[in-house]
């Protein structure tokens, strides 16, 4: 009875998540500025990060469910130079022993051309398949050294909110897309 209930709410979640996935560009845009500007308010290694960046691709809000098979969605914004480039959506499925619901958001800092073009020309990024991706949890972003930047697309995740229990193998696709307007 326990796995039905929690199923049945898992399900309303995911369903309720549509209104995230409806949003229109200026909406988008204004969460995603939002959101780049509480990270860096709460994390000036990410600023800094985001300074040396080529571009920056930031999805504020992701929803996560689980039970054994999960899946994830949200969309984000592309920001080449300080201004809107392009609109992306990123989504995930897996299996395993996990058990929860999860919001988030991500960011990705591209540091090079090579991981930007990666990213644009790609008929869905794979994250998994990203070249030189690191992931920065908040920890390892405030010892980074922004002189020594190595790698091409930096990941720092923030505004985790929920239960989630996961043990799981996990793909993250990120697709570009046209939001209404």
């Amino acid at each position: 009875m326990k796995k039905i209930t929690l199923l049945l709410t898992l399900l309303t979640l995911l369903i309720s998540s549509e209104r995230s996935m409806a949003w229109s560009a200026h909406k988008l845009e204004k969460k995603s500025e939002e959101a780049l500007s509480r990270l860096y308010k709460n994390n000036p290694k990410a600023q800094e990060l985001g300074n040396k960046a080529i571009a920056v691709l930031v999805f504020p809000e992701i929803i996560k469910g689980a039970l054994i098979f999960g899946a994830s969605r949200g969309d984000g914004v592309l920001f080449e130079d300080g201004r809107v480039a392009a609109y992306y959506n990123t989504s995930s499925a897996s299996y395993g022993l996990q058990l929860g619901i999860q919001r988030f958001g991500y960011v990705l800092f591209f540091m090079n051309k090579e991981a930007l073009s990666y990213l644009k020309k790609s008929e869905g990024f794979e994250l998994g398949g990203a070249p030189s991706l690191v992931v920065l949890d908040a920890g390892a972003s405030g010892s980074l050294s922004t002189t020594t930047l190595q790698d091409g697309i930096y990941a720092l995740f923030f505004s985790q909110r929920g239960l989630m229990a996961s043990l799981s193998l996990q793909g993250t696709k990120i697709t570009e897309f046209v939001p209404t307007k």
